[in-house]
């Protein structure tokens, strides 16, 4: 039984080590970039939330040993991109994992409590299909639209209201 896990593990090791960031700008060209990075200004201009989209290749090696899953991976992103650090406590991170095809959606606790575990289940599953058919900018758009729409309706700015940008809009590739 040991063995078969130090094998899966190695095998996920080389599955990460395979990929880097080159197969992030692939994913996602300097084109799409501009794309994602409007489309989030426009969505920020709709309601007080700050939304941020990562798309990282692979894990870093010492996750892989550790058997951190994407999940551990998005959560500390969030926090490293301070996206918990907005005025509203609602700021989201899309966080996509190339190597192993996740999908991970990490709220702030003003969004998250206003939001269902299985409406951010529903969401990254329409997500999924996207992803898996190497789909990127739709499976992007789609969840960036989809968490806007959240915003919208739990954080919707009043007439004349400006939400300032307290995080950048661009993506972070890695």
């Amino acid at each position: 039984m040991a063995n078969s896990s130090g094998s899966s593990r190695l095998m996920r090791l080389f599955r990460h080590r395979w990929l880097d960031e080159d197969d992030s700008r692939k994913a996602v060209p300097p084109e799409l970039v501009e794309r994602l990075m409007r489309r989030v200004a426009a969505s920020e201009n709709r309601h007080s939330g700050e939304i941020r989209i990562c798309v990282e290749a692979s894990l870093p090696t010492s996750y892989i040993w550790r058997q951190s899953t994407p999940r551990e991976r998005a959560v500390t992103m969030f926090g490293k991109l301070r996206i918990w650090d907005t005025e509203h406590n609602n700021g989201v991170l899309i966080y996509l994992l190339l190597a192993e095809h996740a999908i991970e959606i990490v709220a702030d606790r003003g969004l998250n409590a206003r939001v269902s575990a299985s409406e951010w289940a529903a969401l990254v599953q329409r997500m999924g299909g996207a992803f898996r058919e190497g789909r990127f900018e739709d499976g992007l758009t789609q969840a960036l639209e989809e968490v806007s729409a959240l915003l919208v309706q739990h954080f919707p700015l009043a007439a004349g209201e400006v939400n300032p940008n307290e995080l950048p809009d661009q993506p972070v590739l890695g």
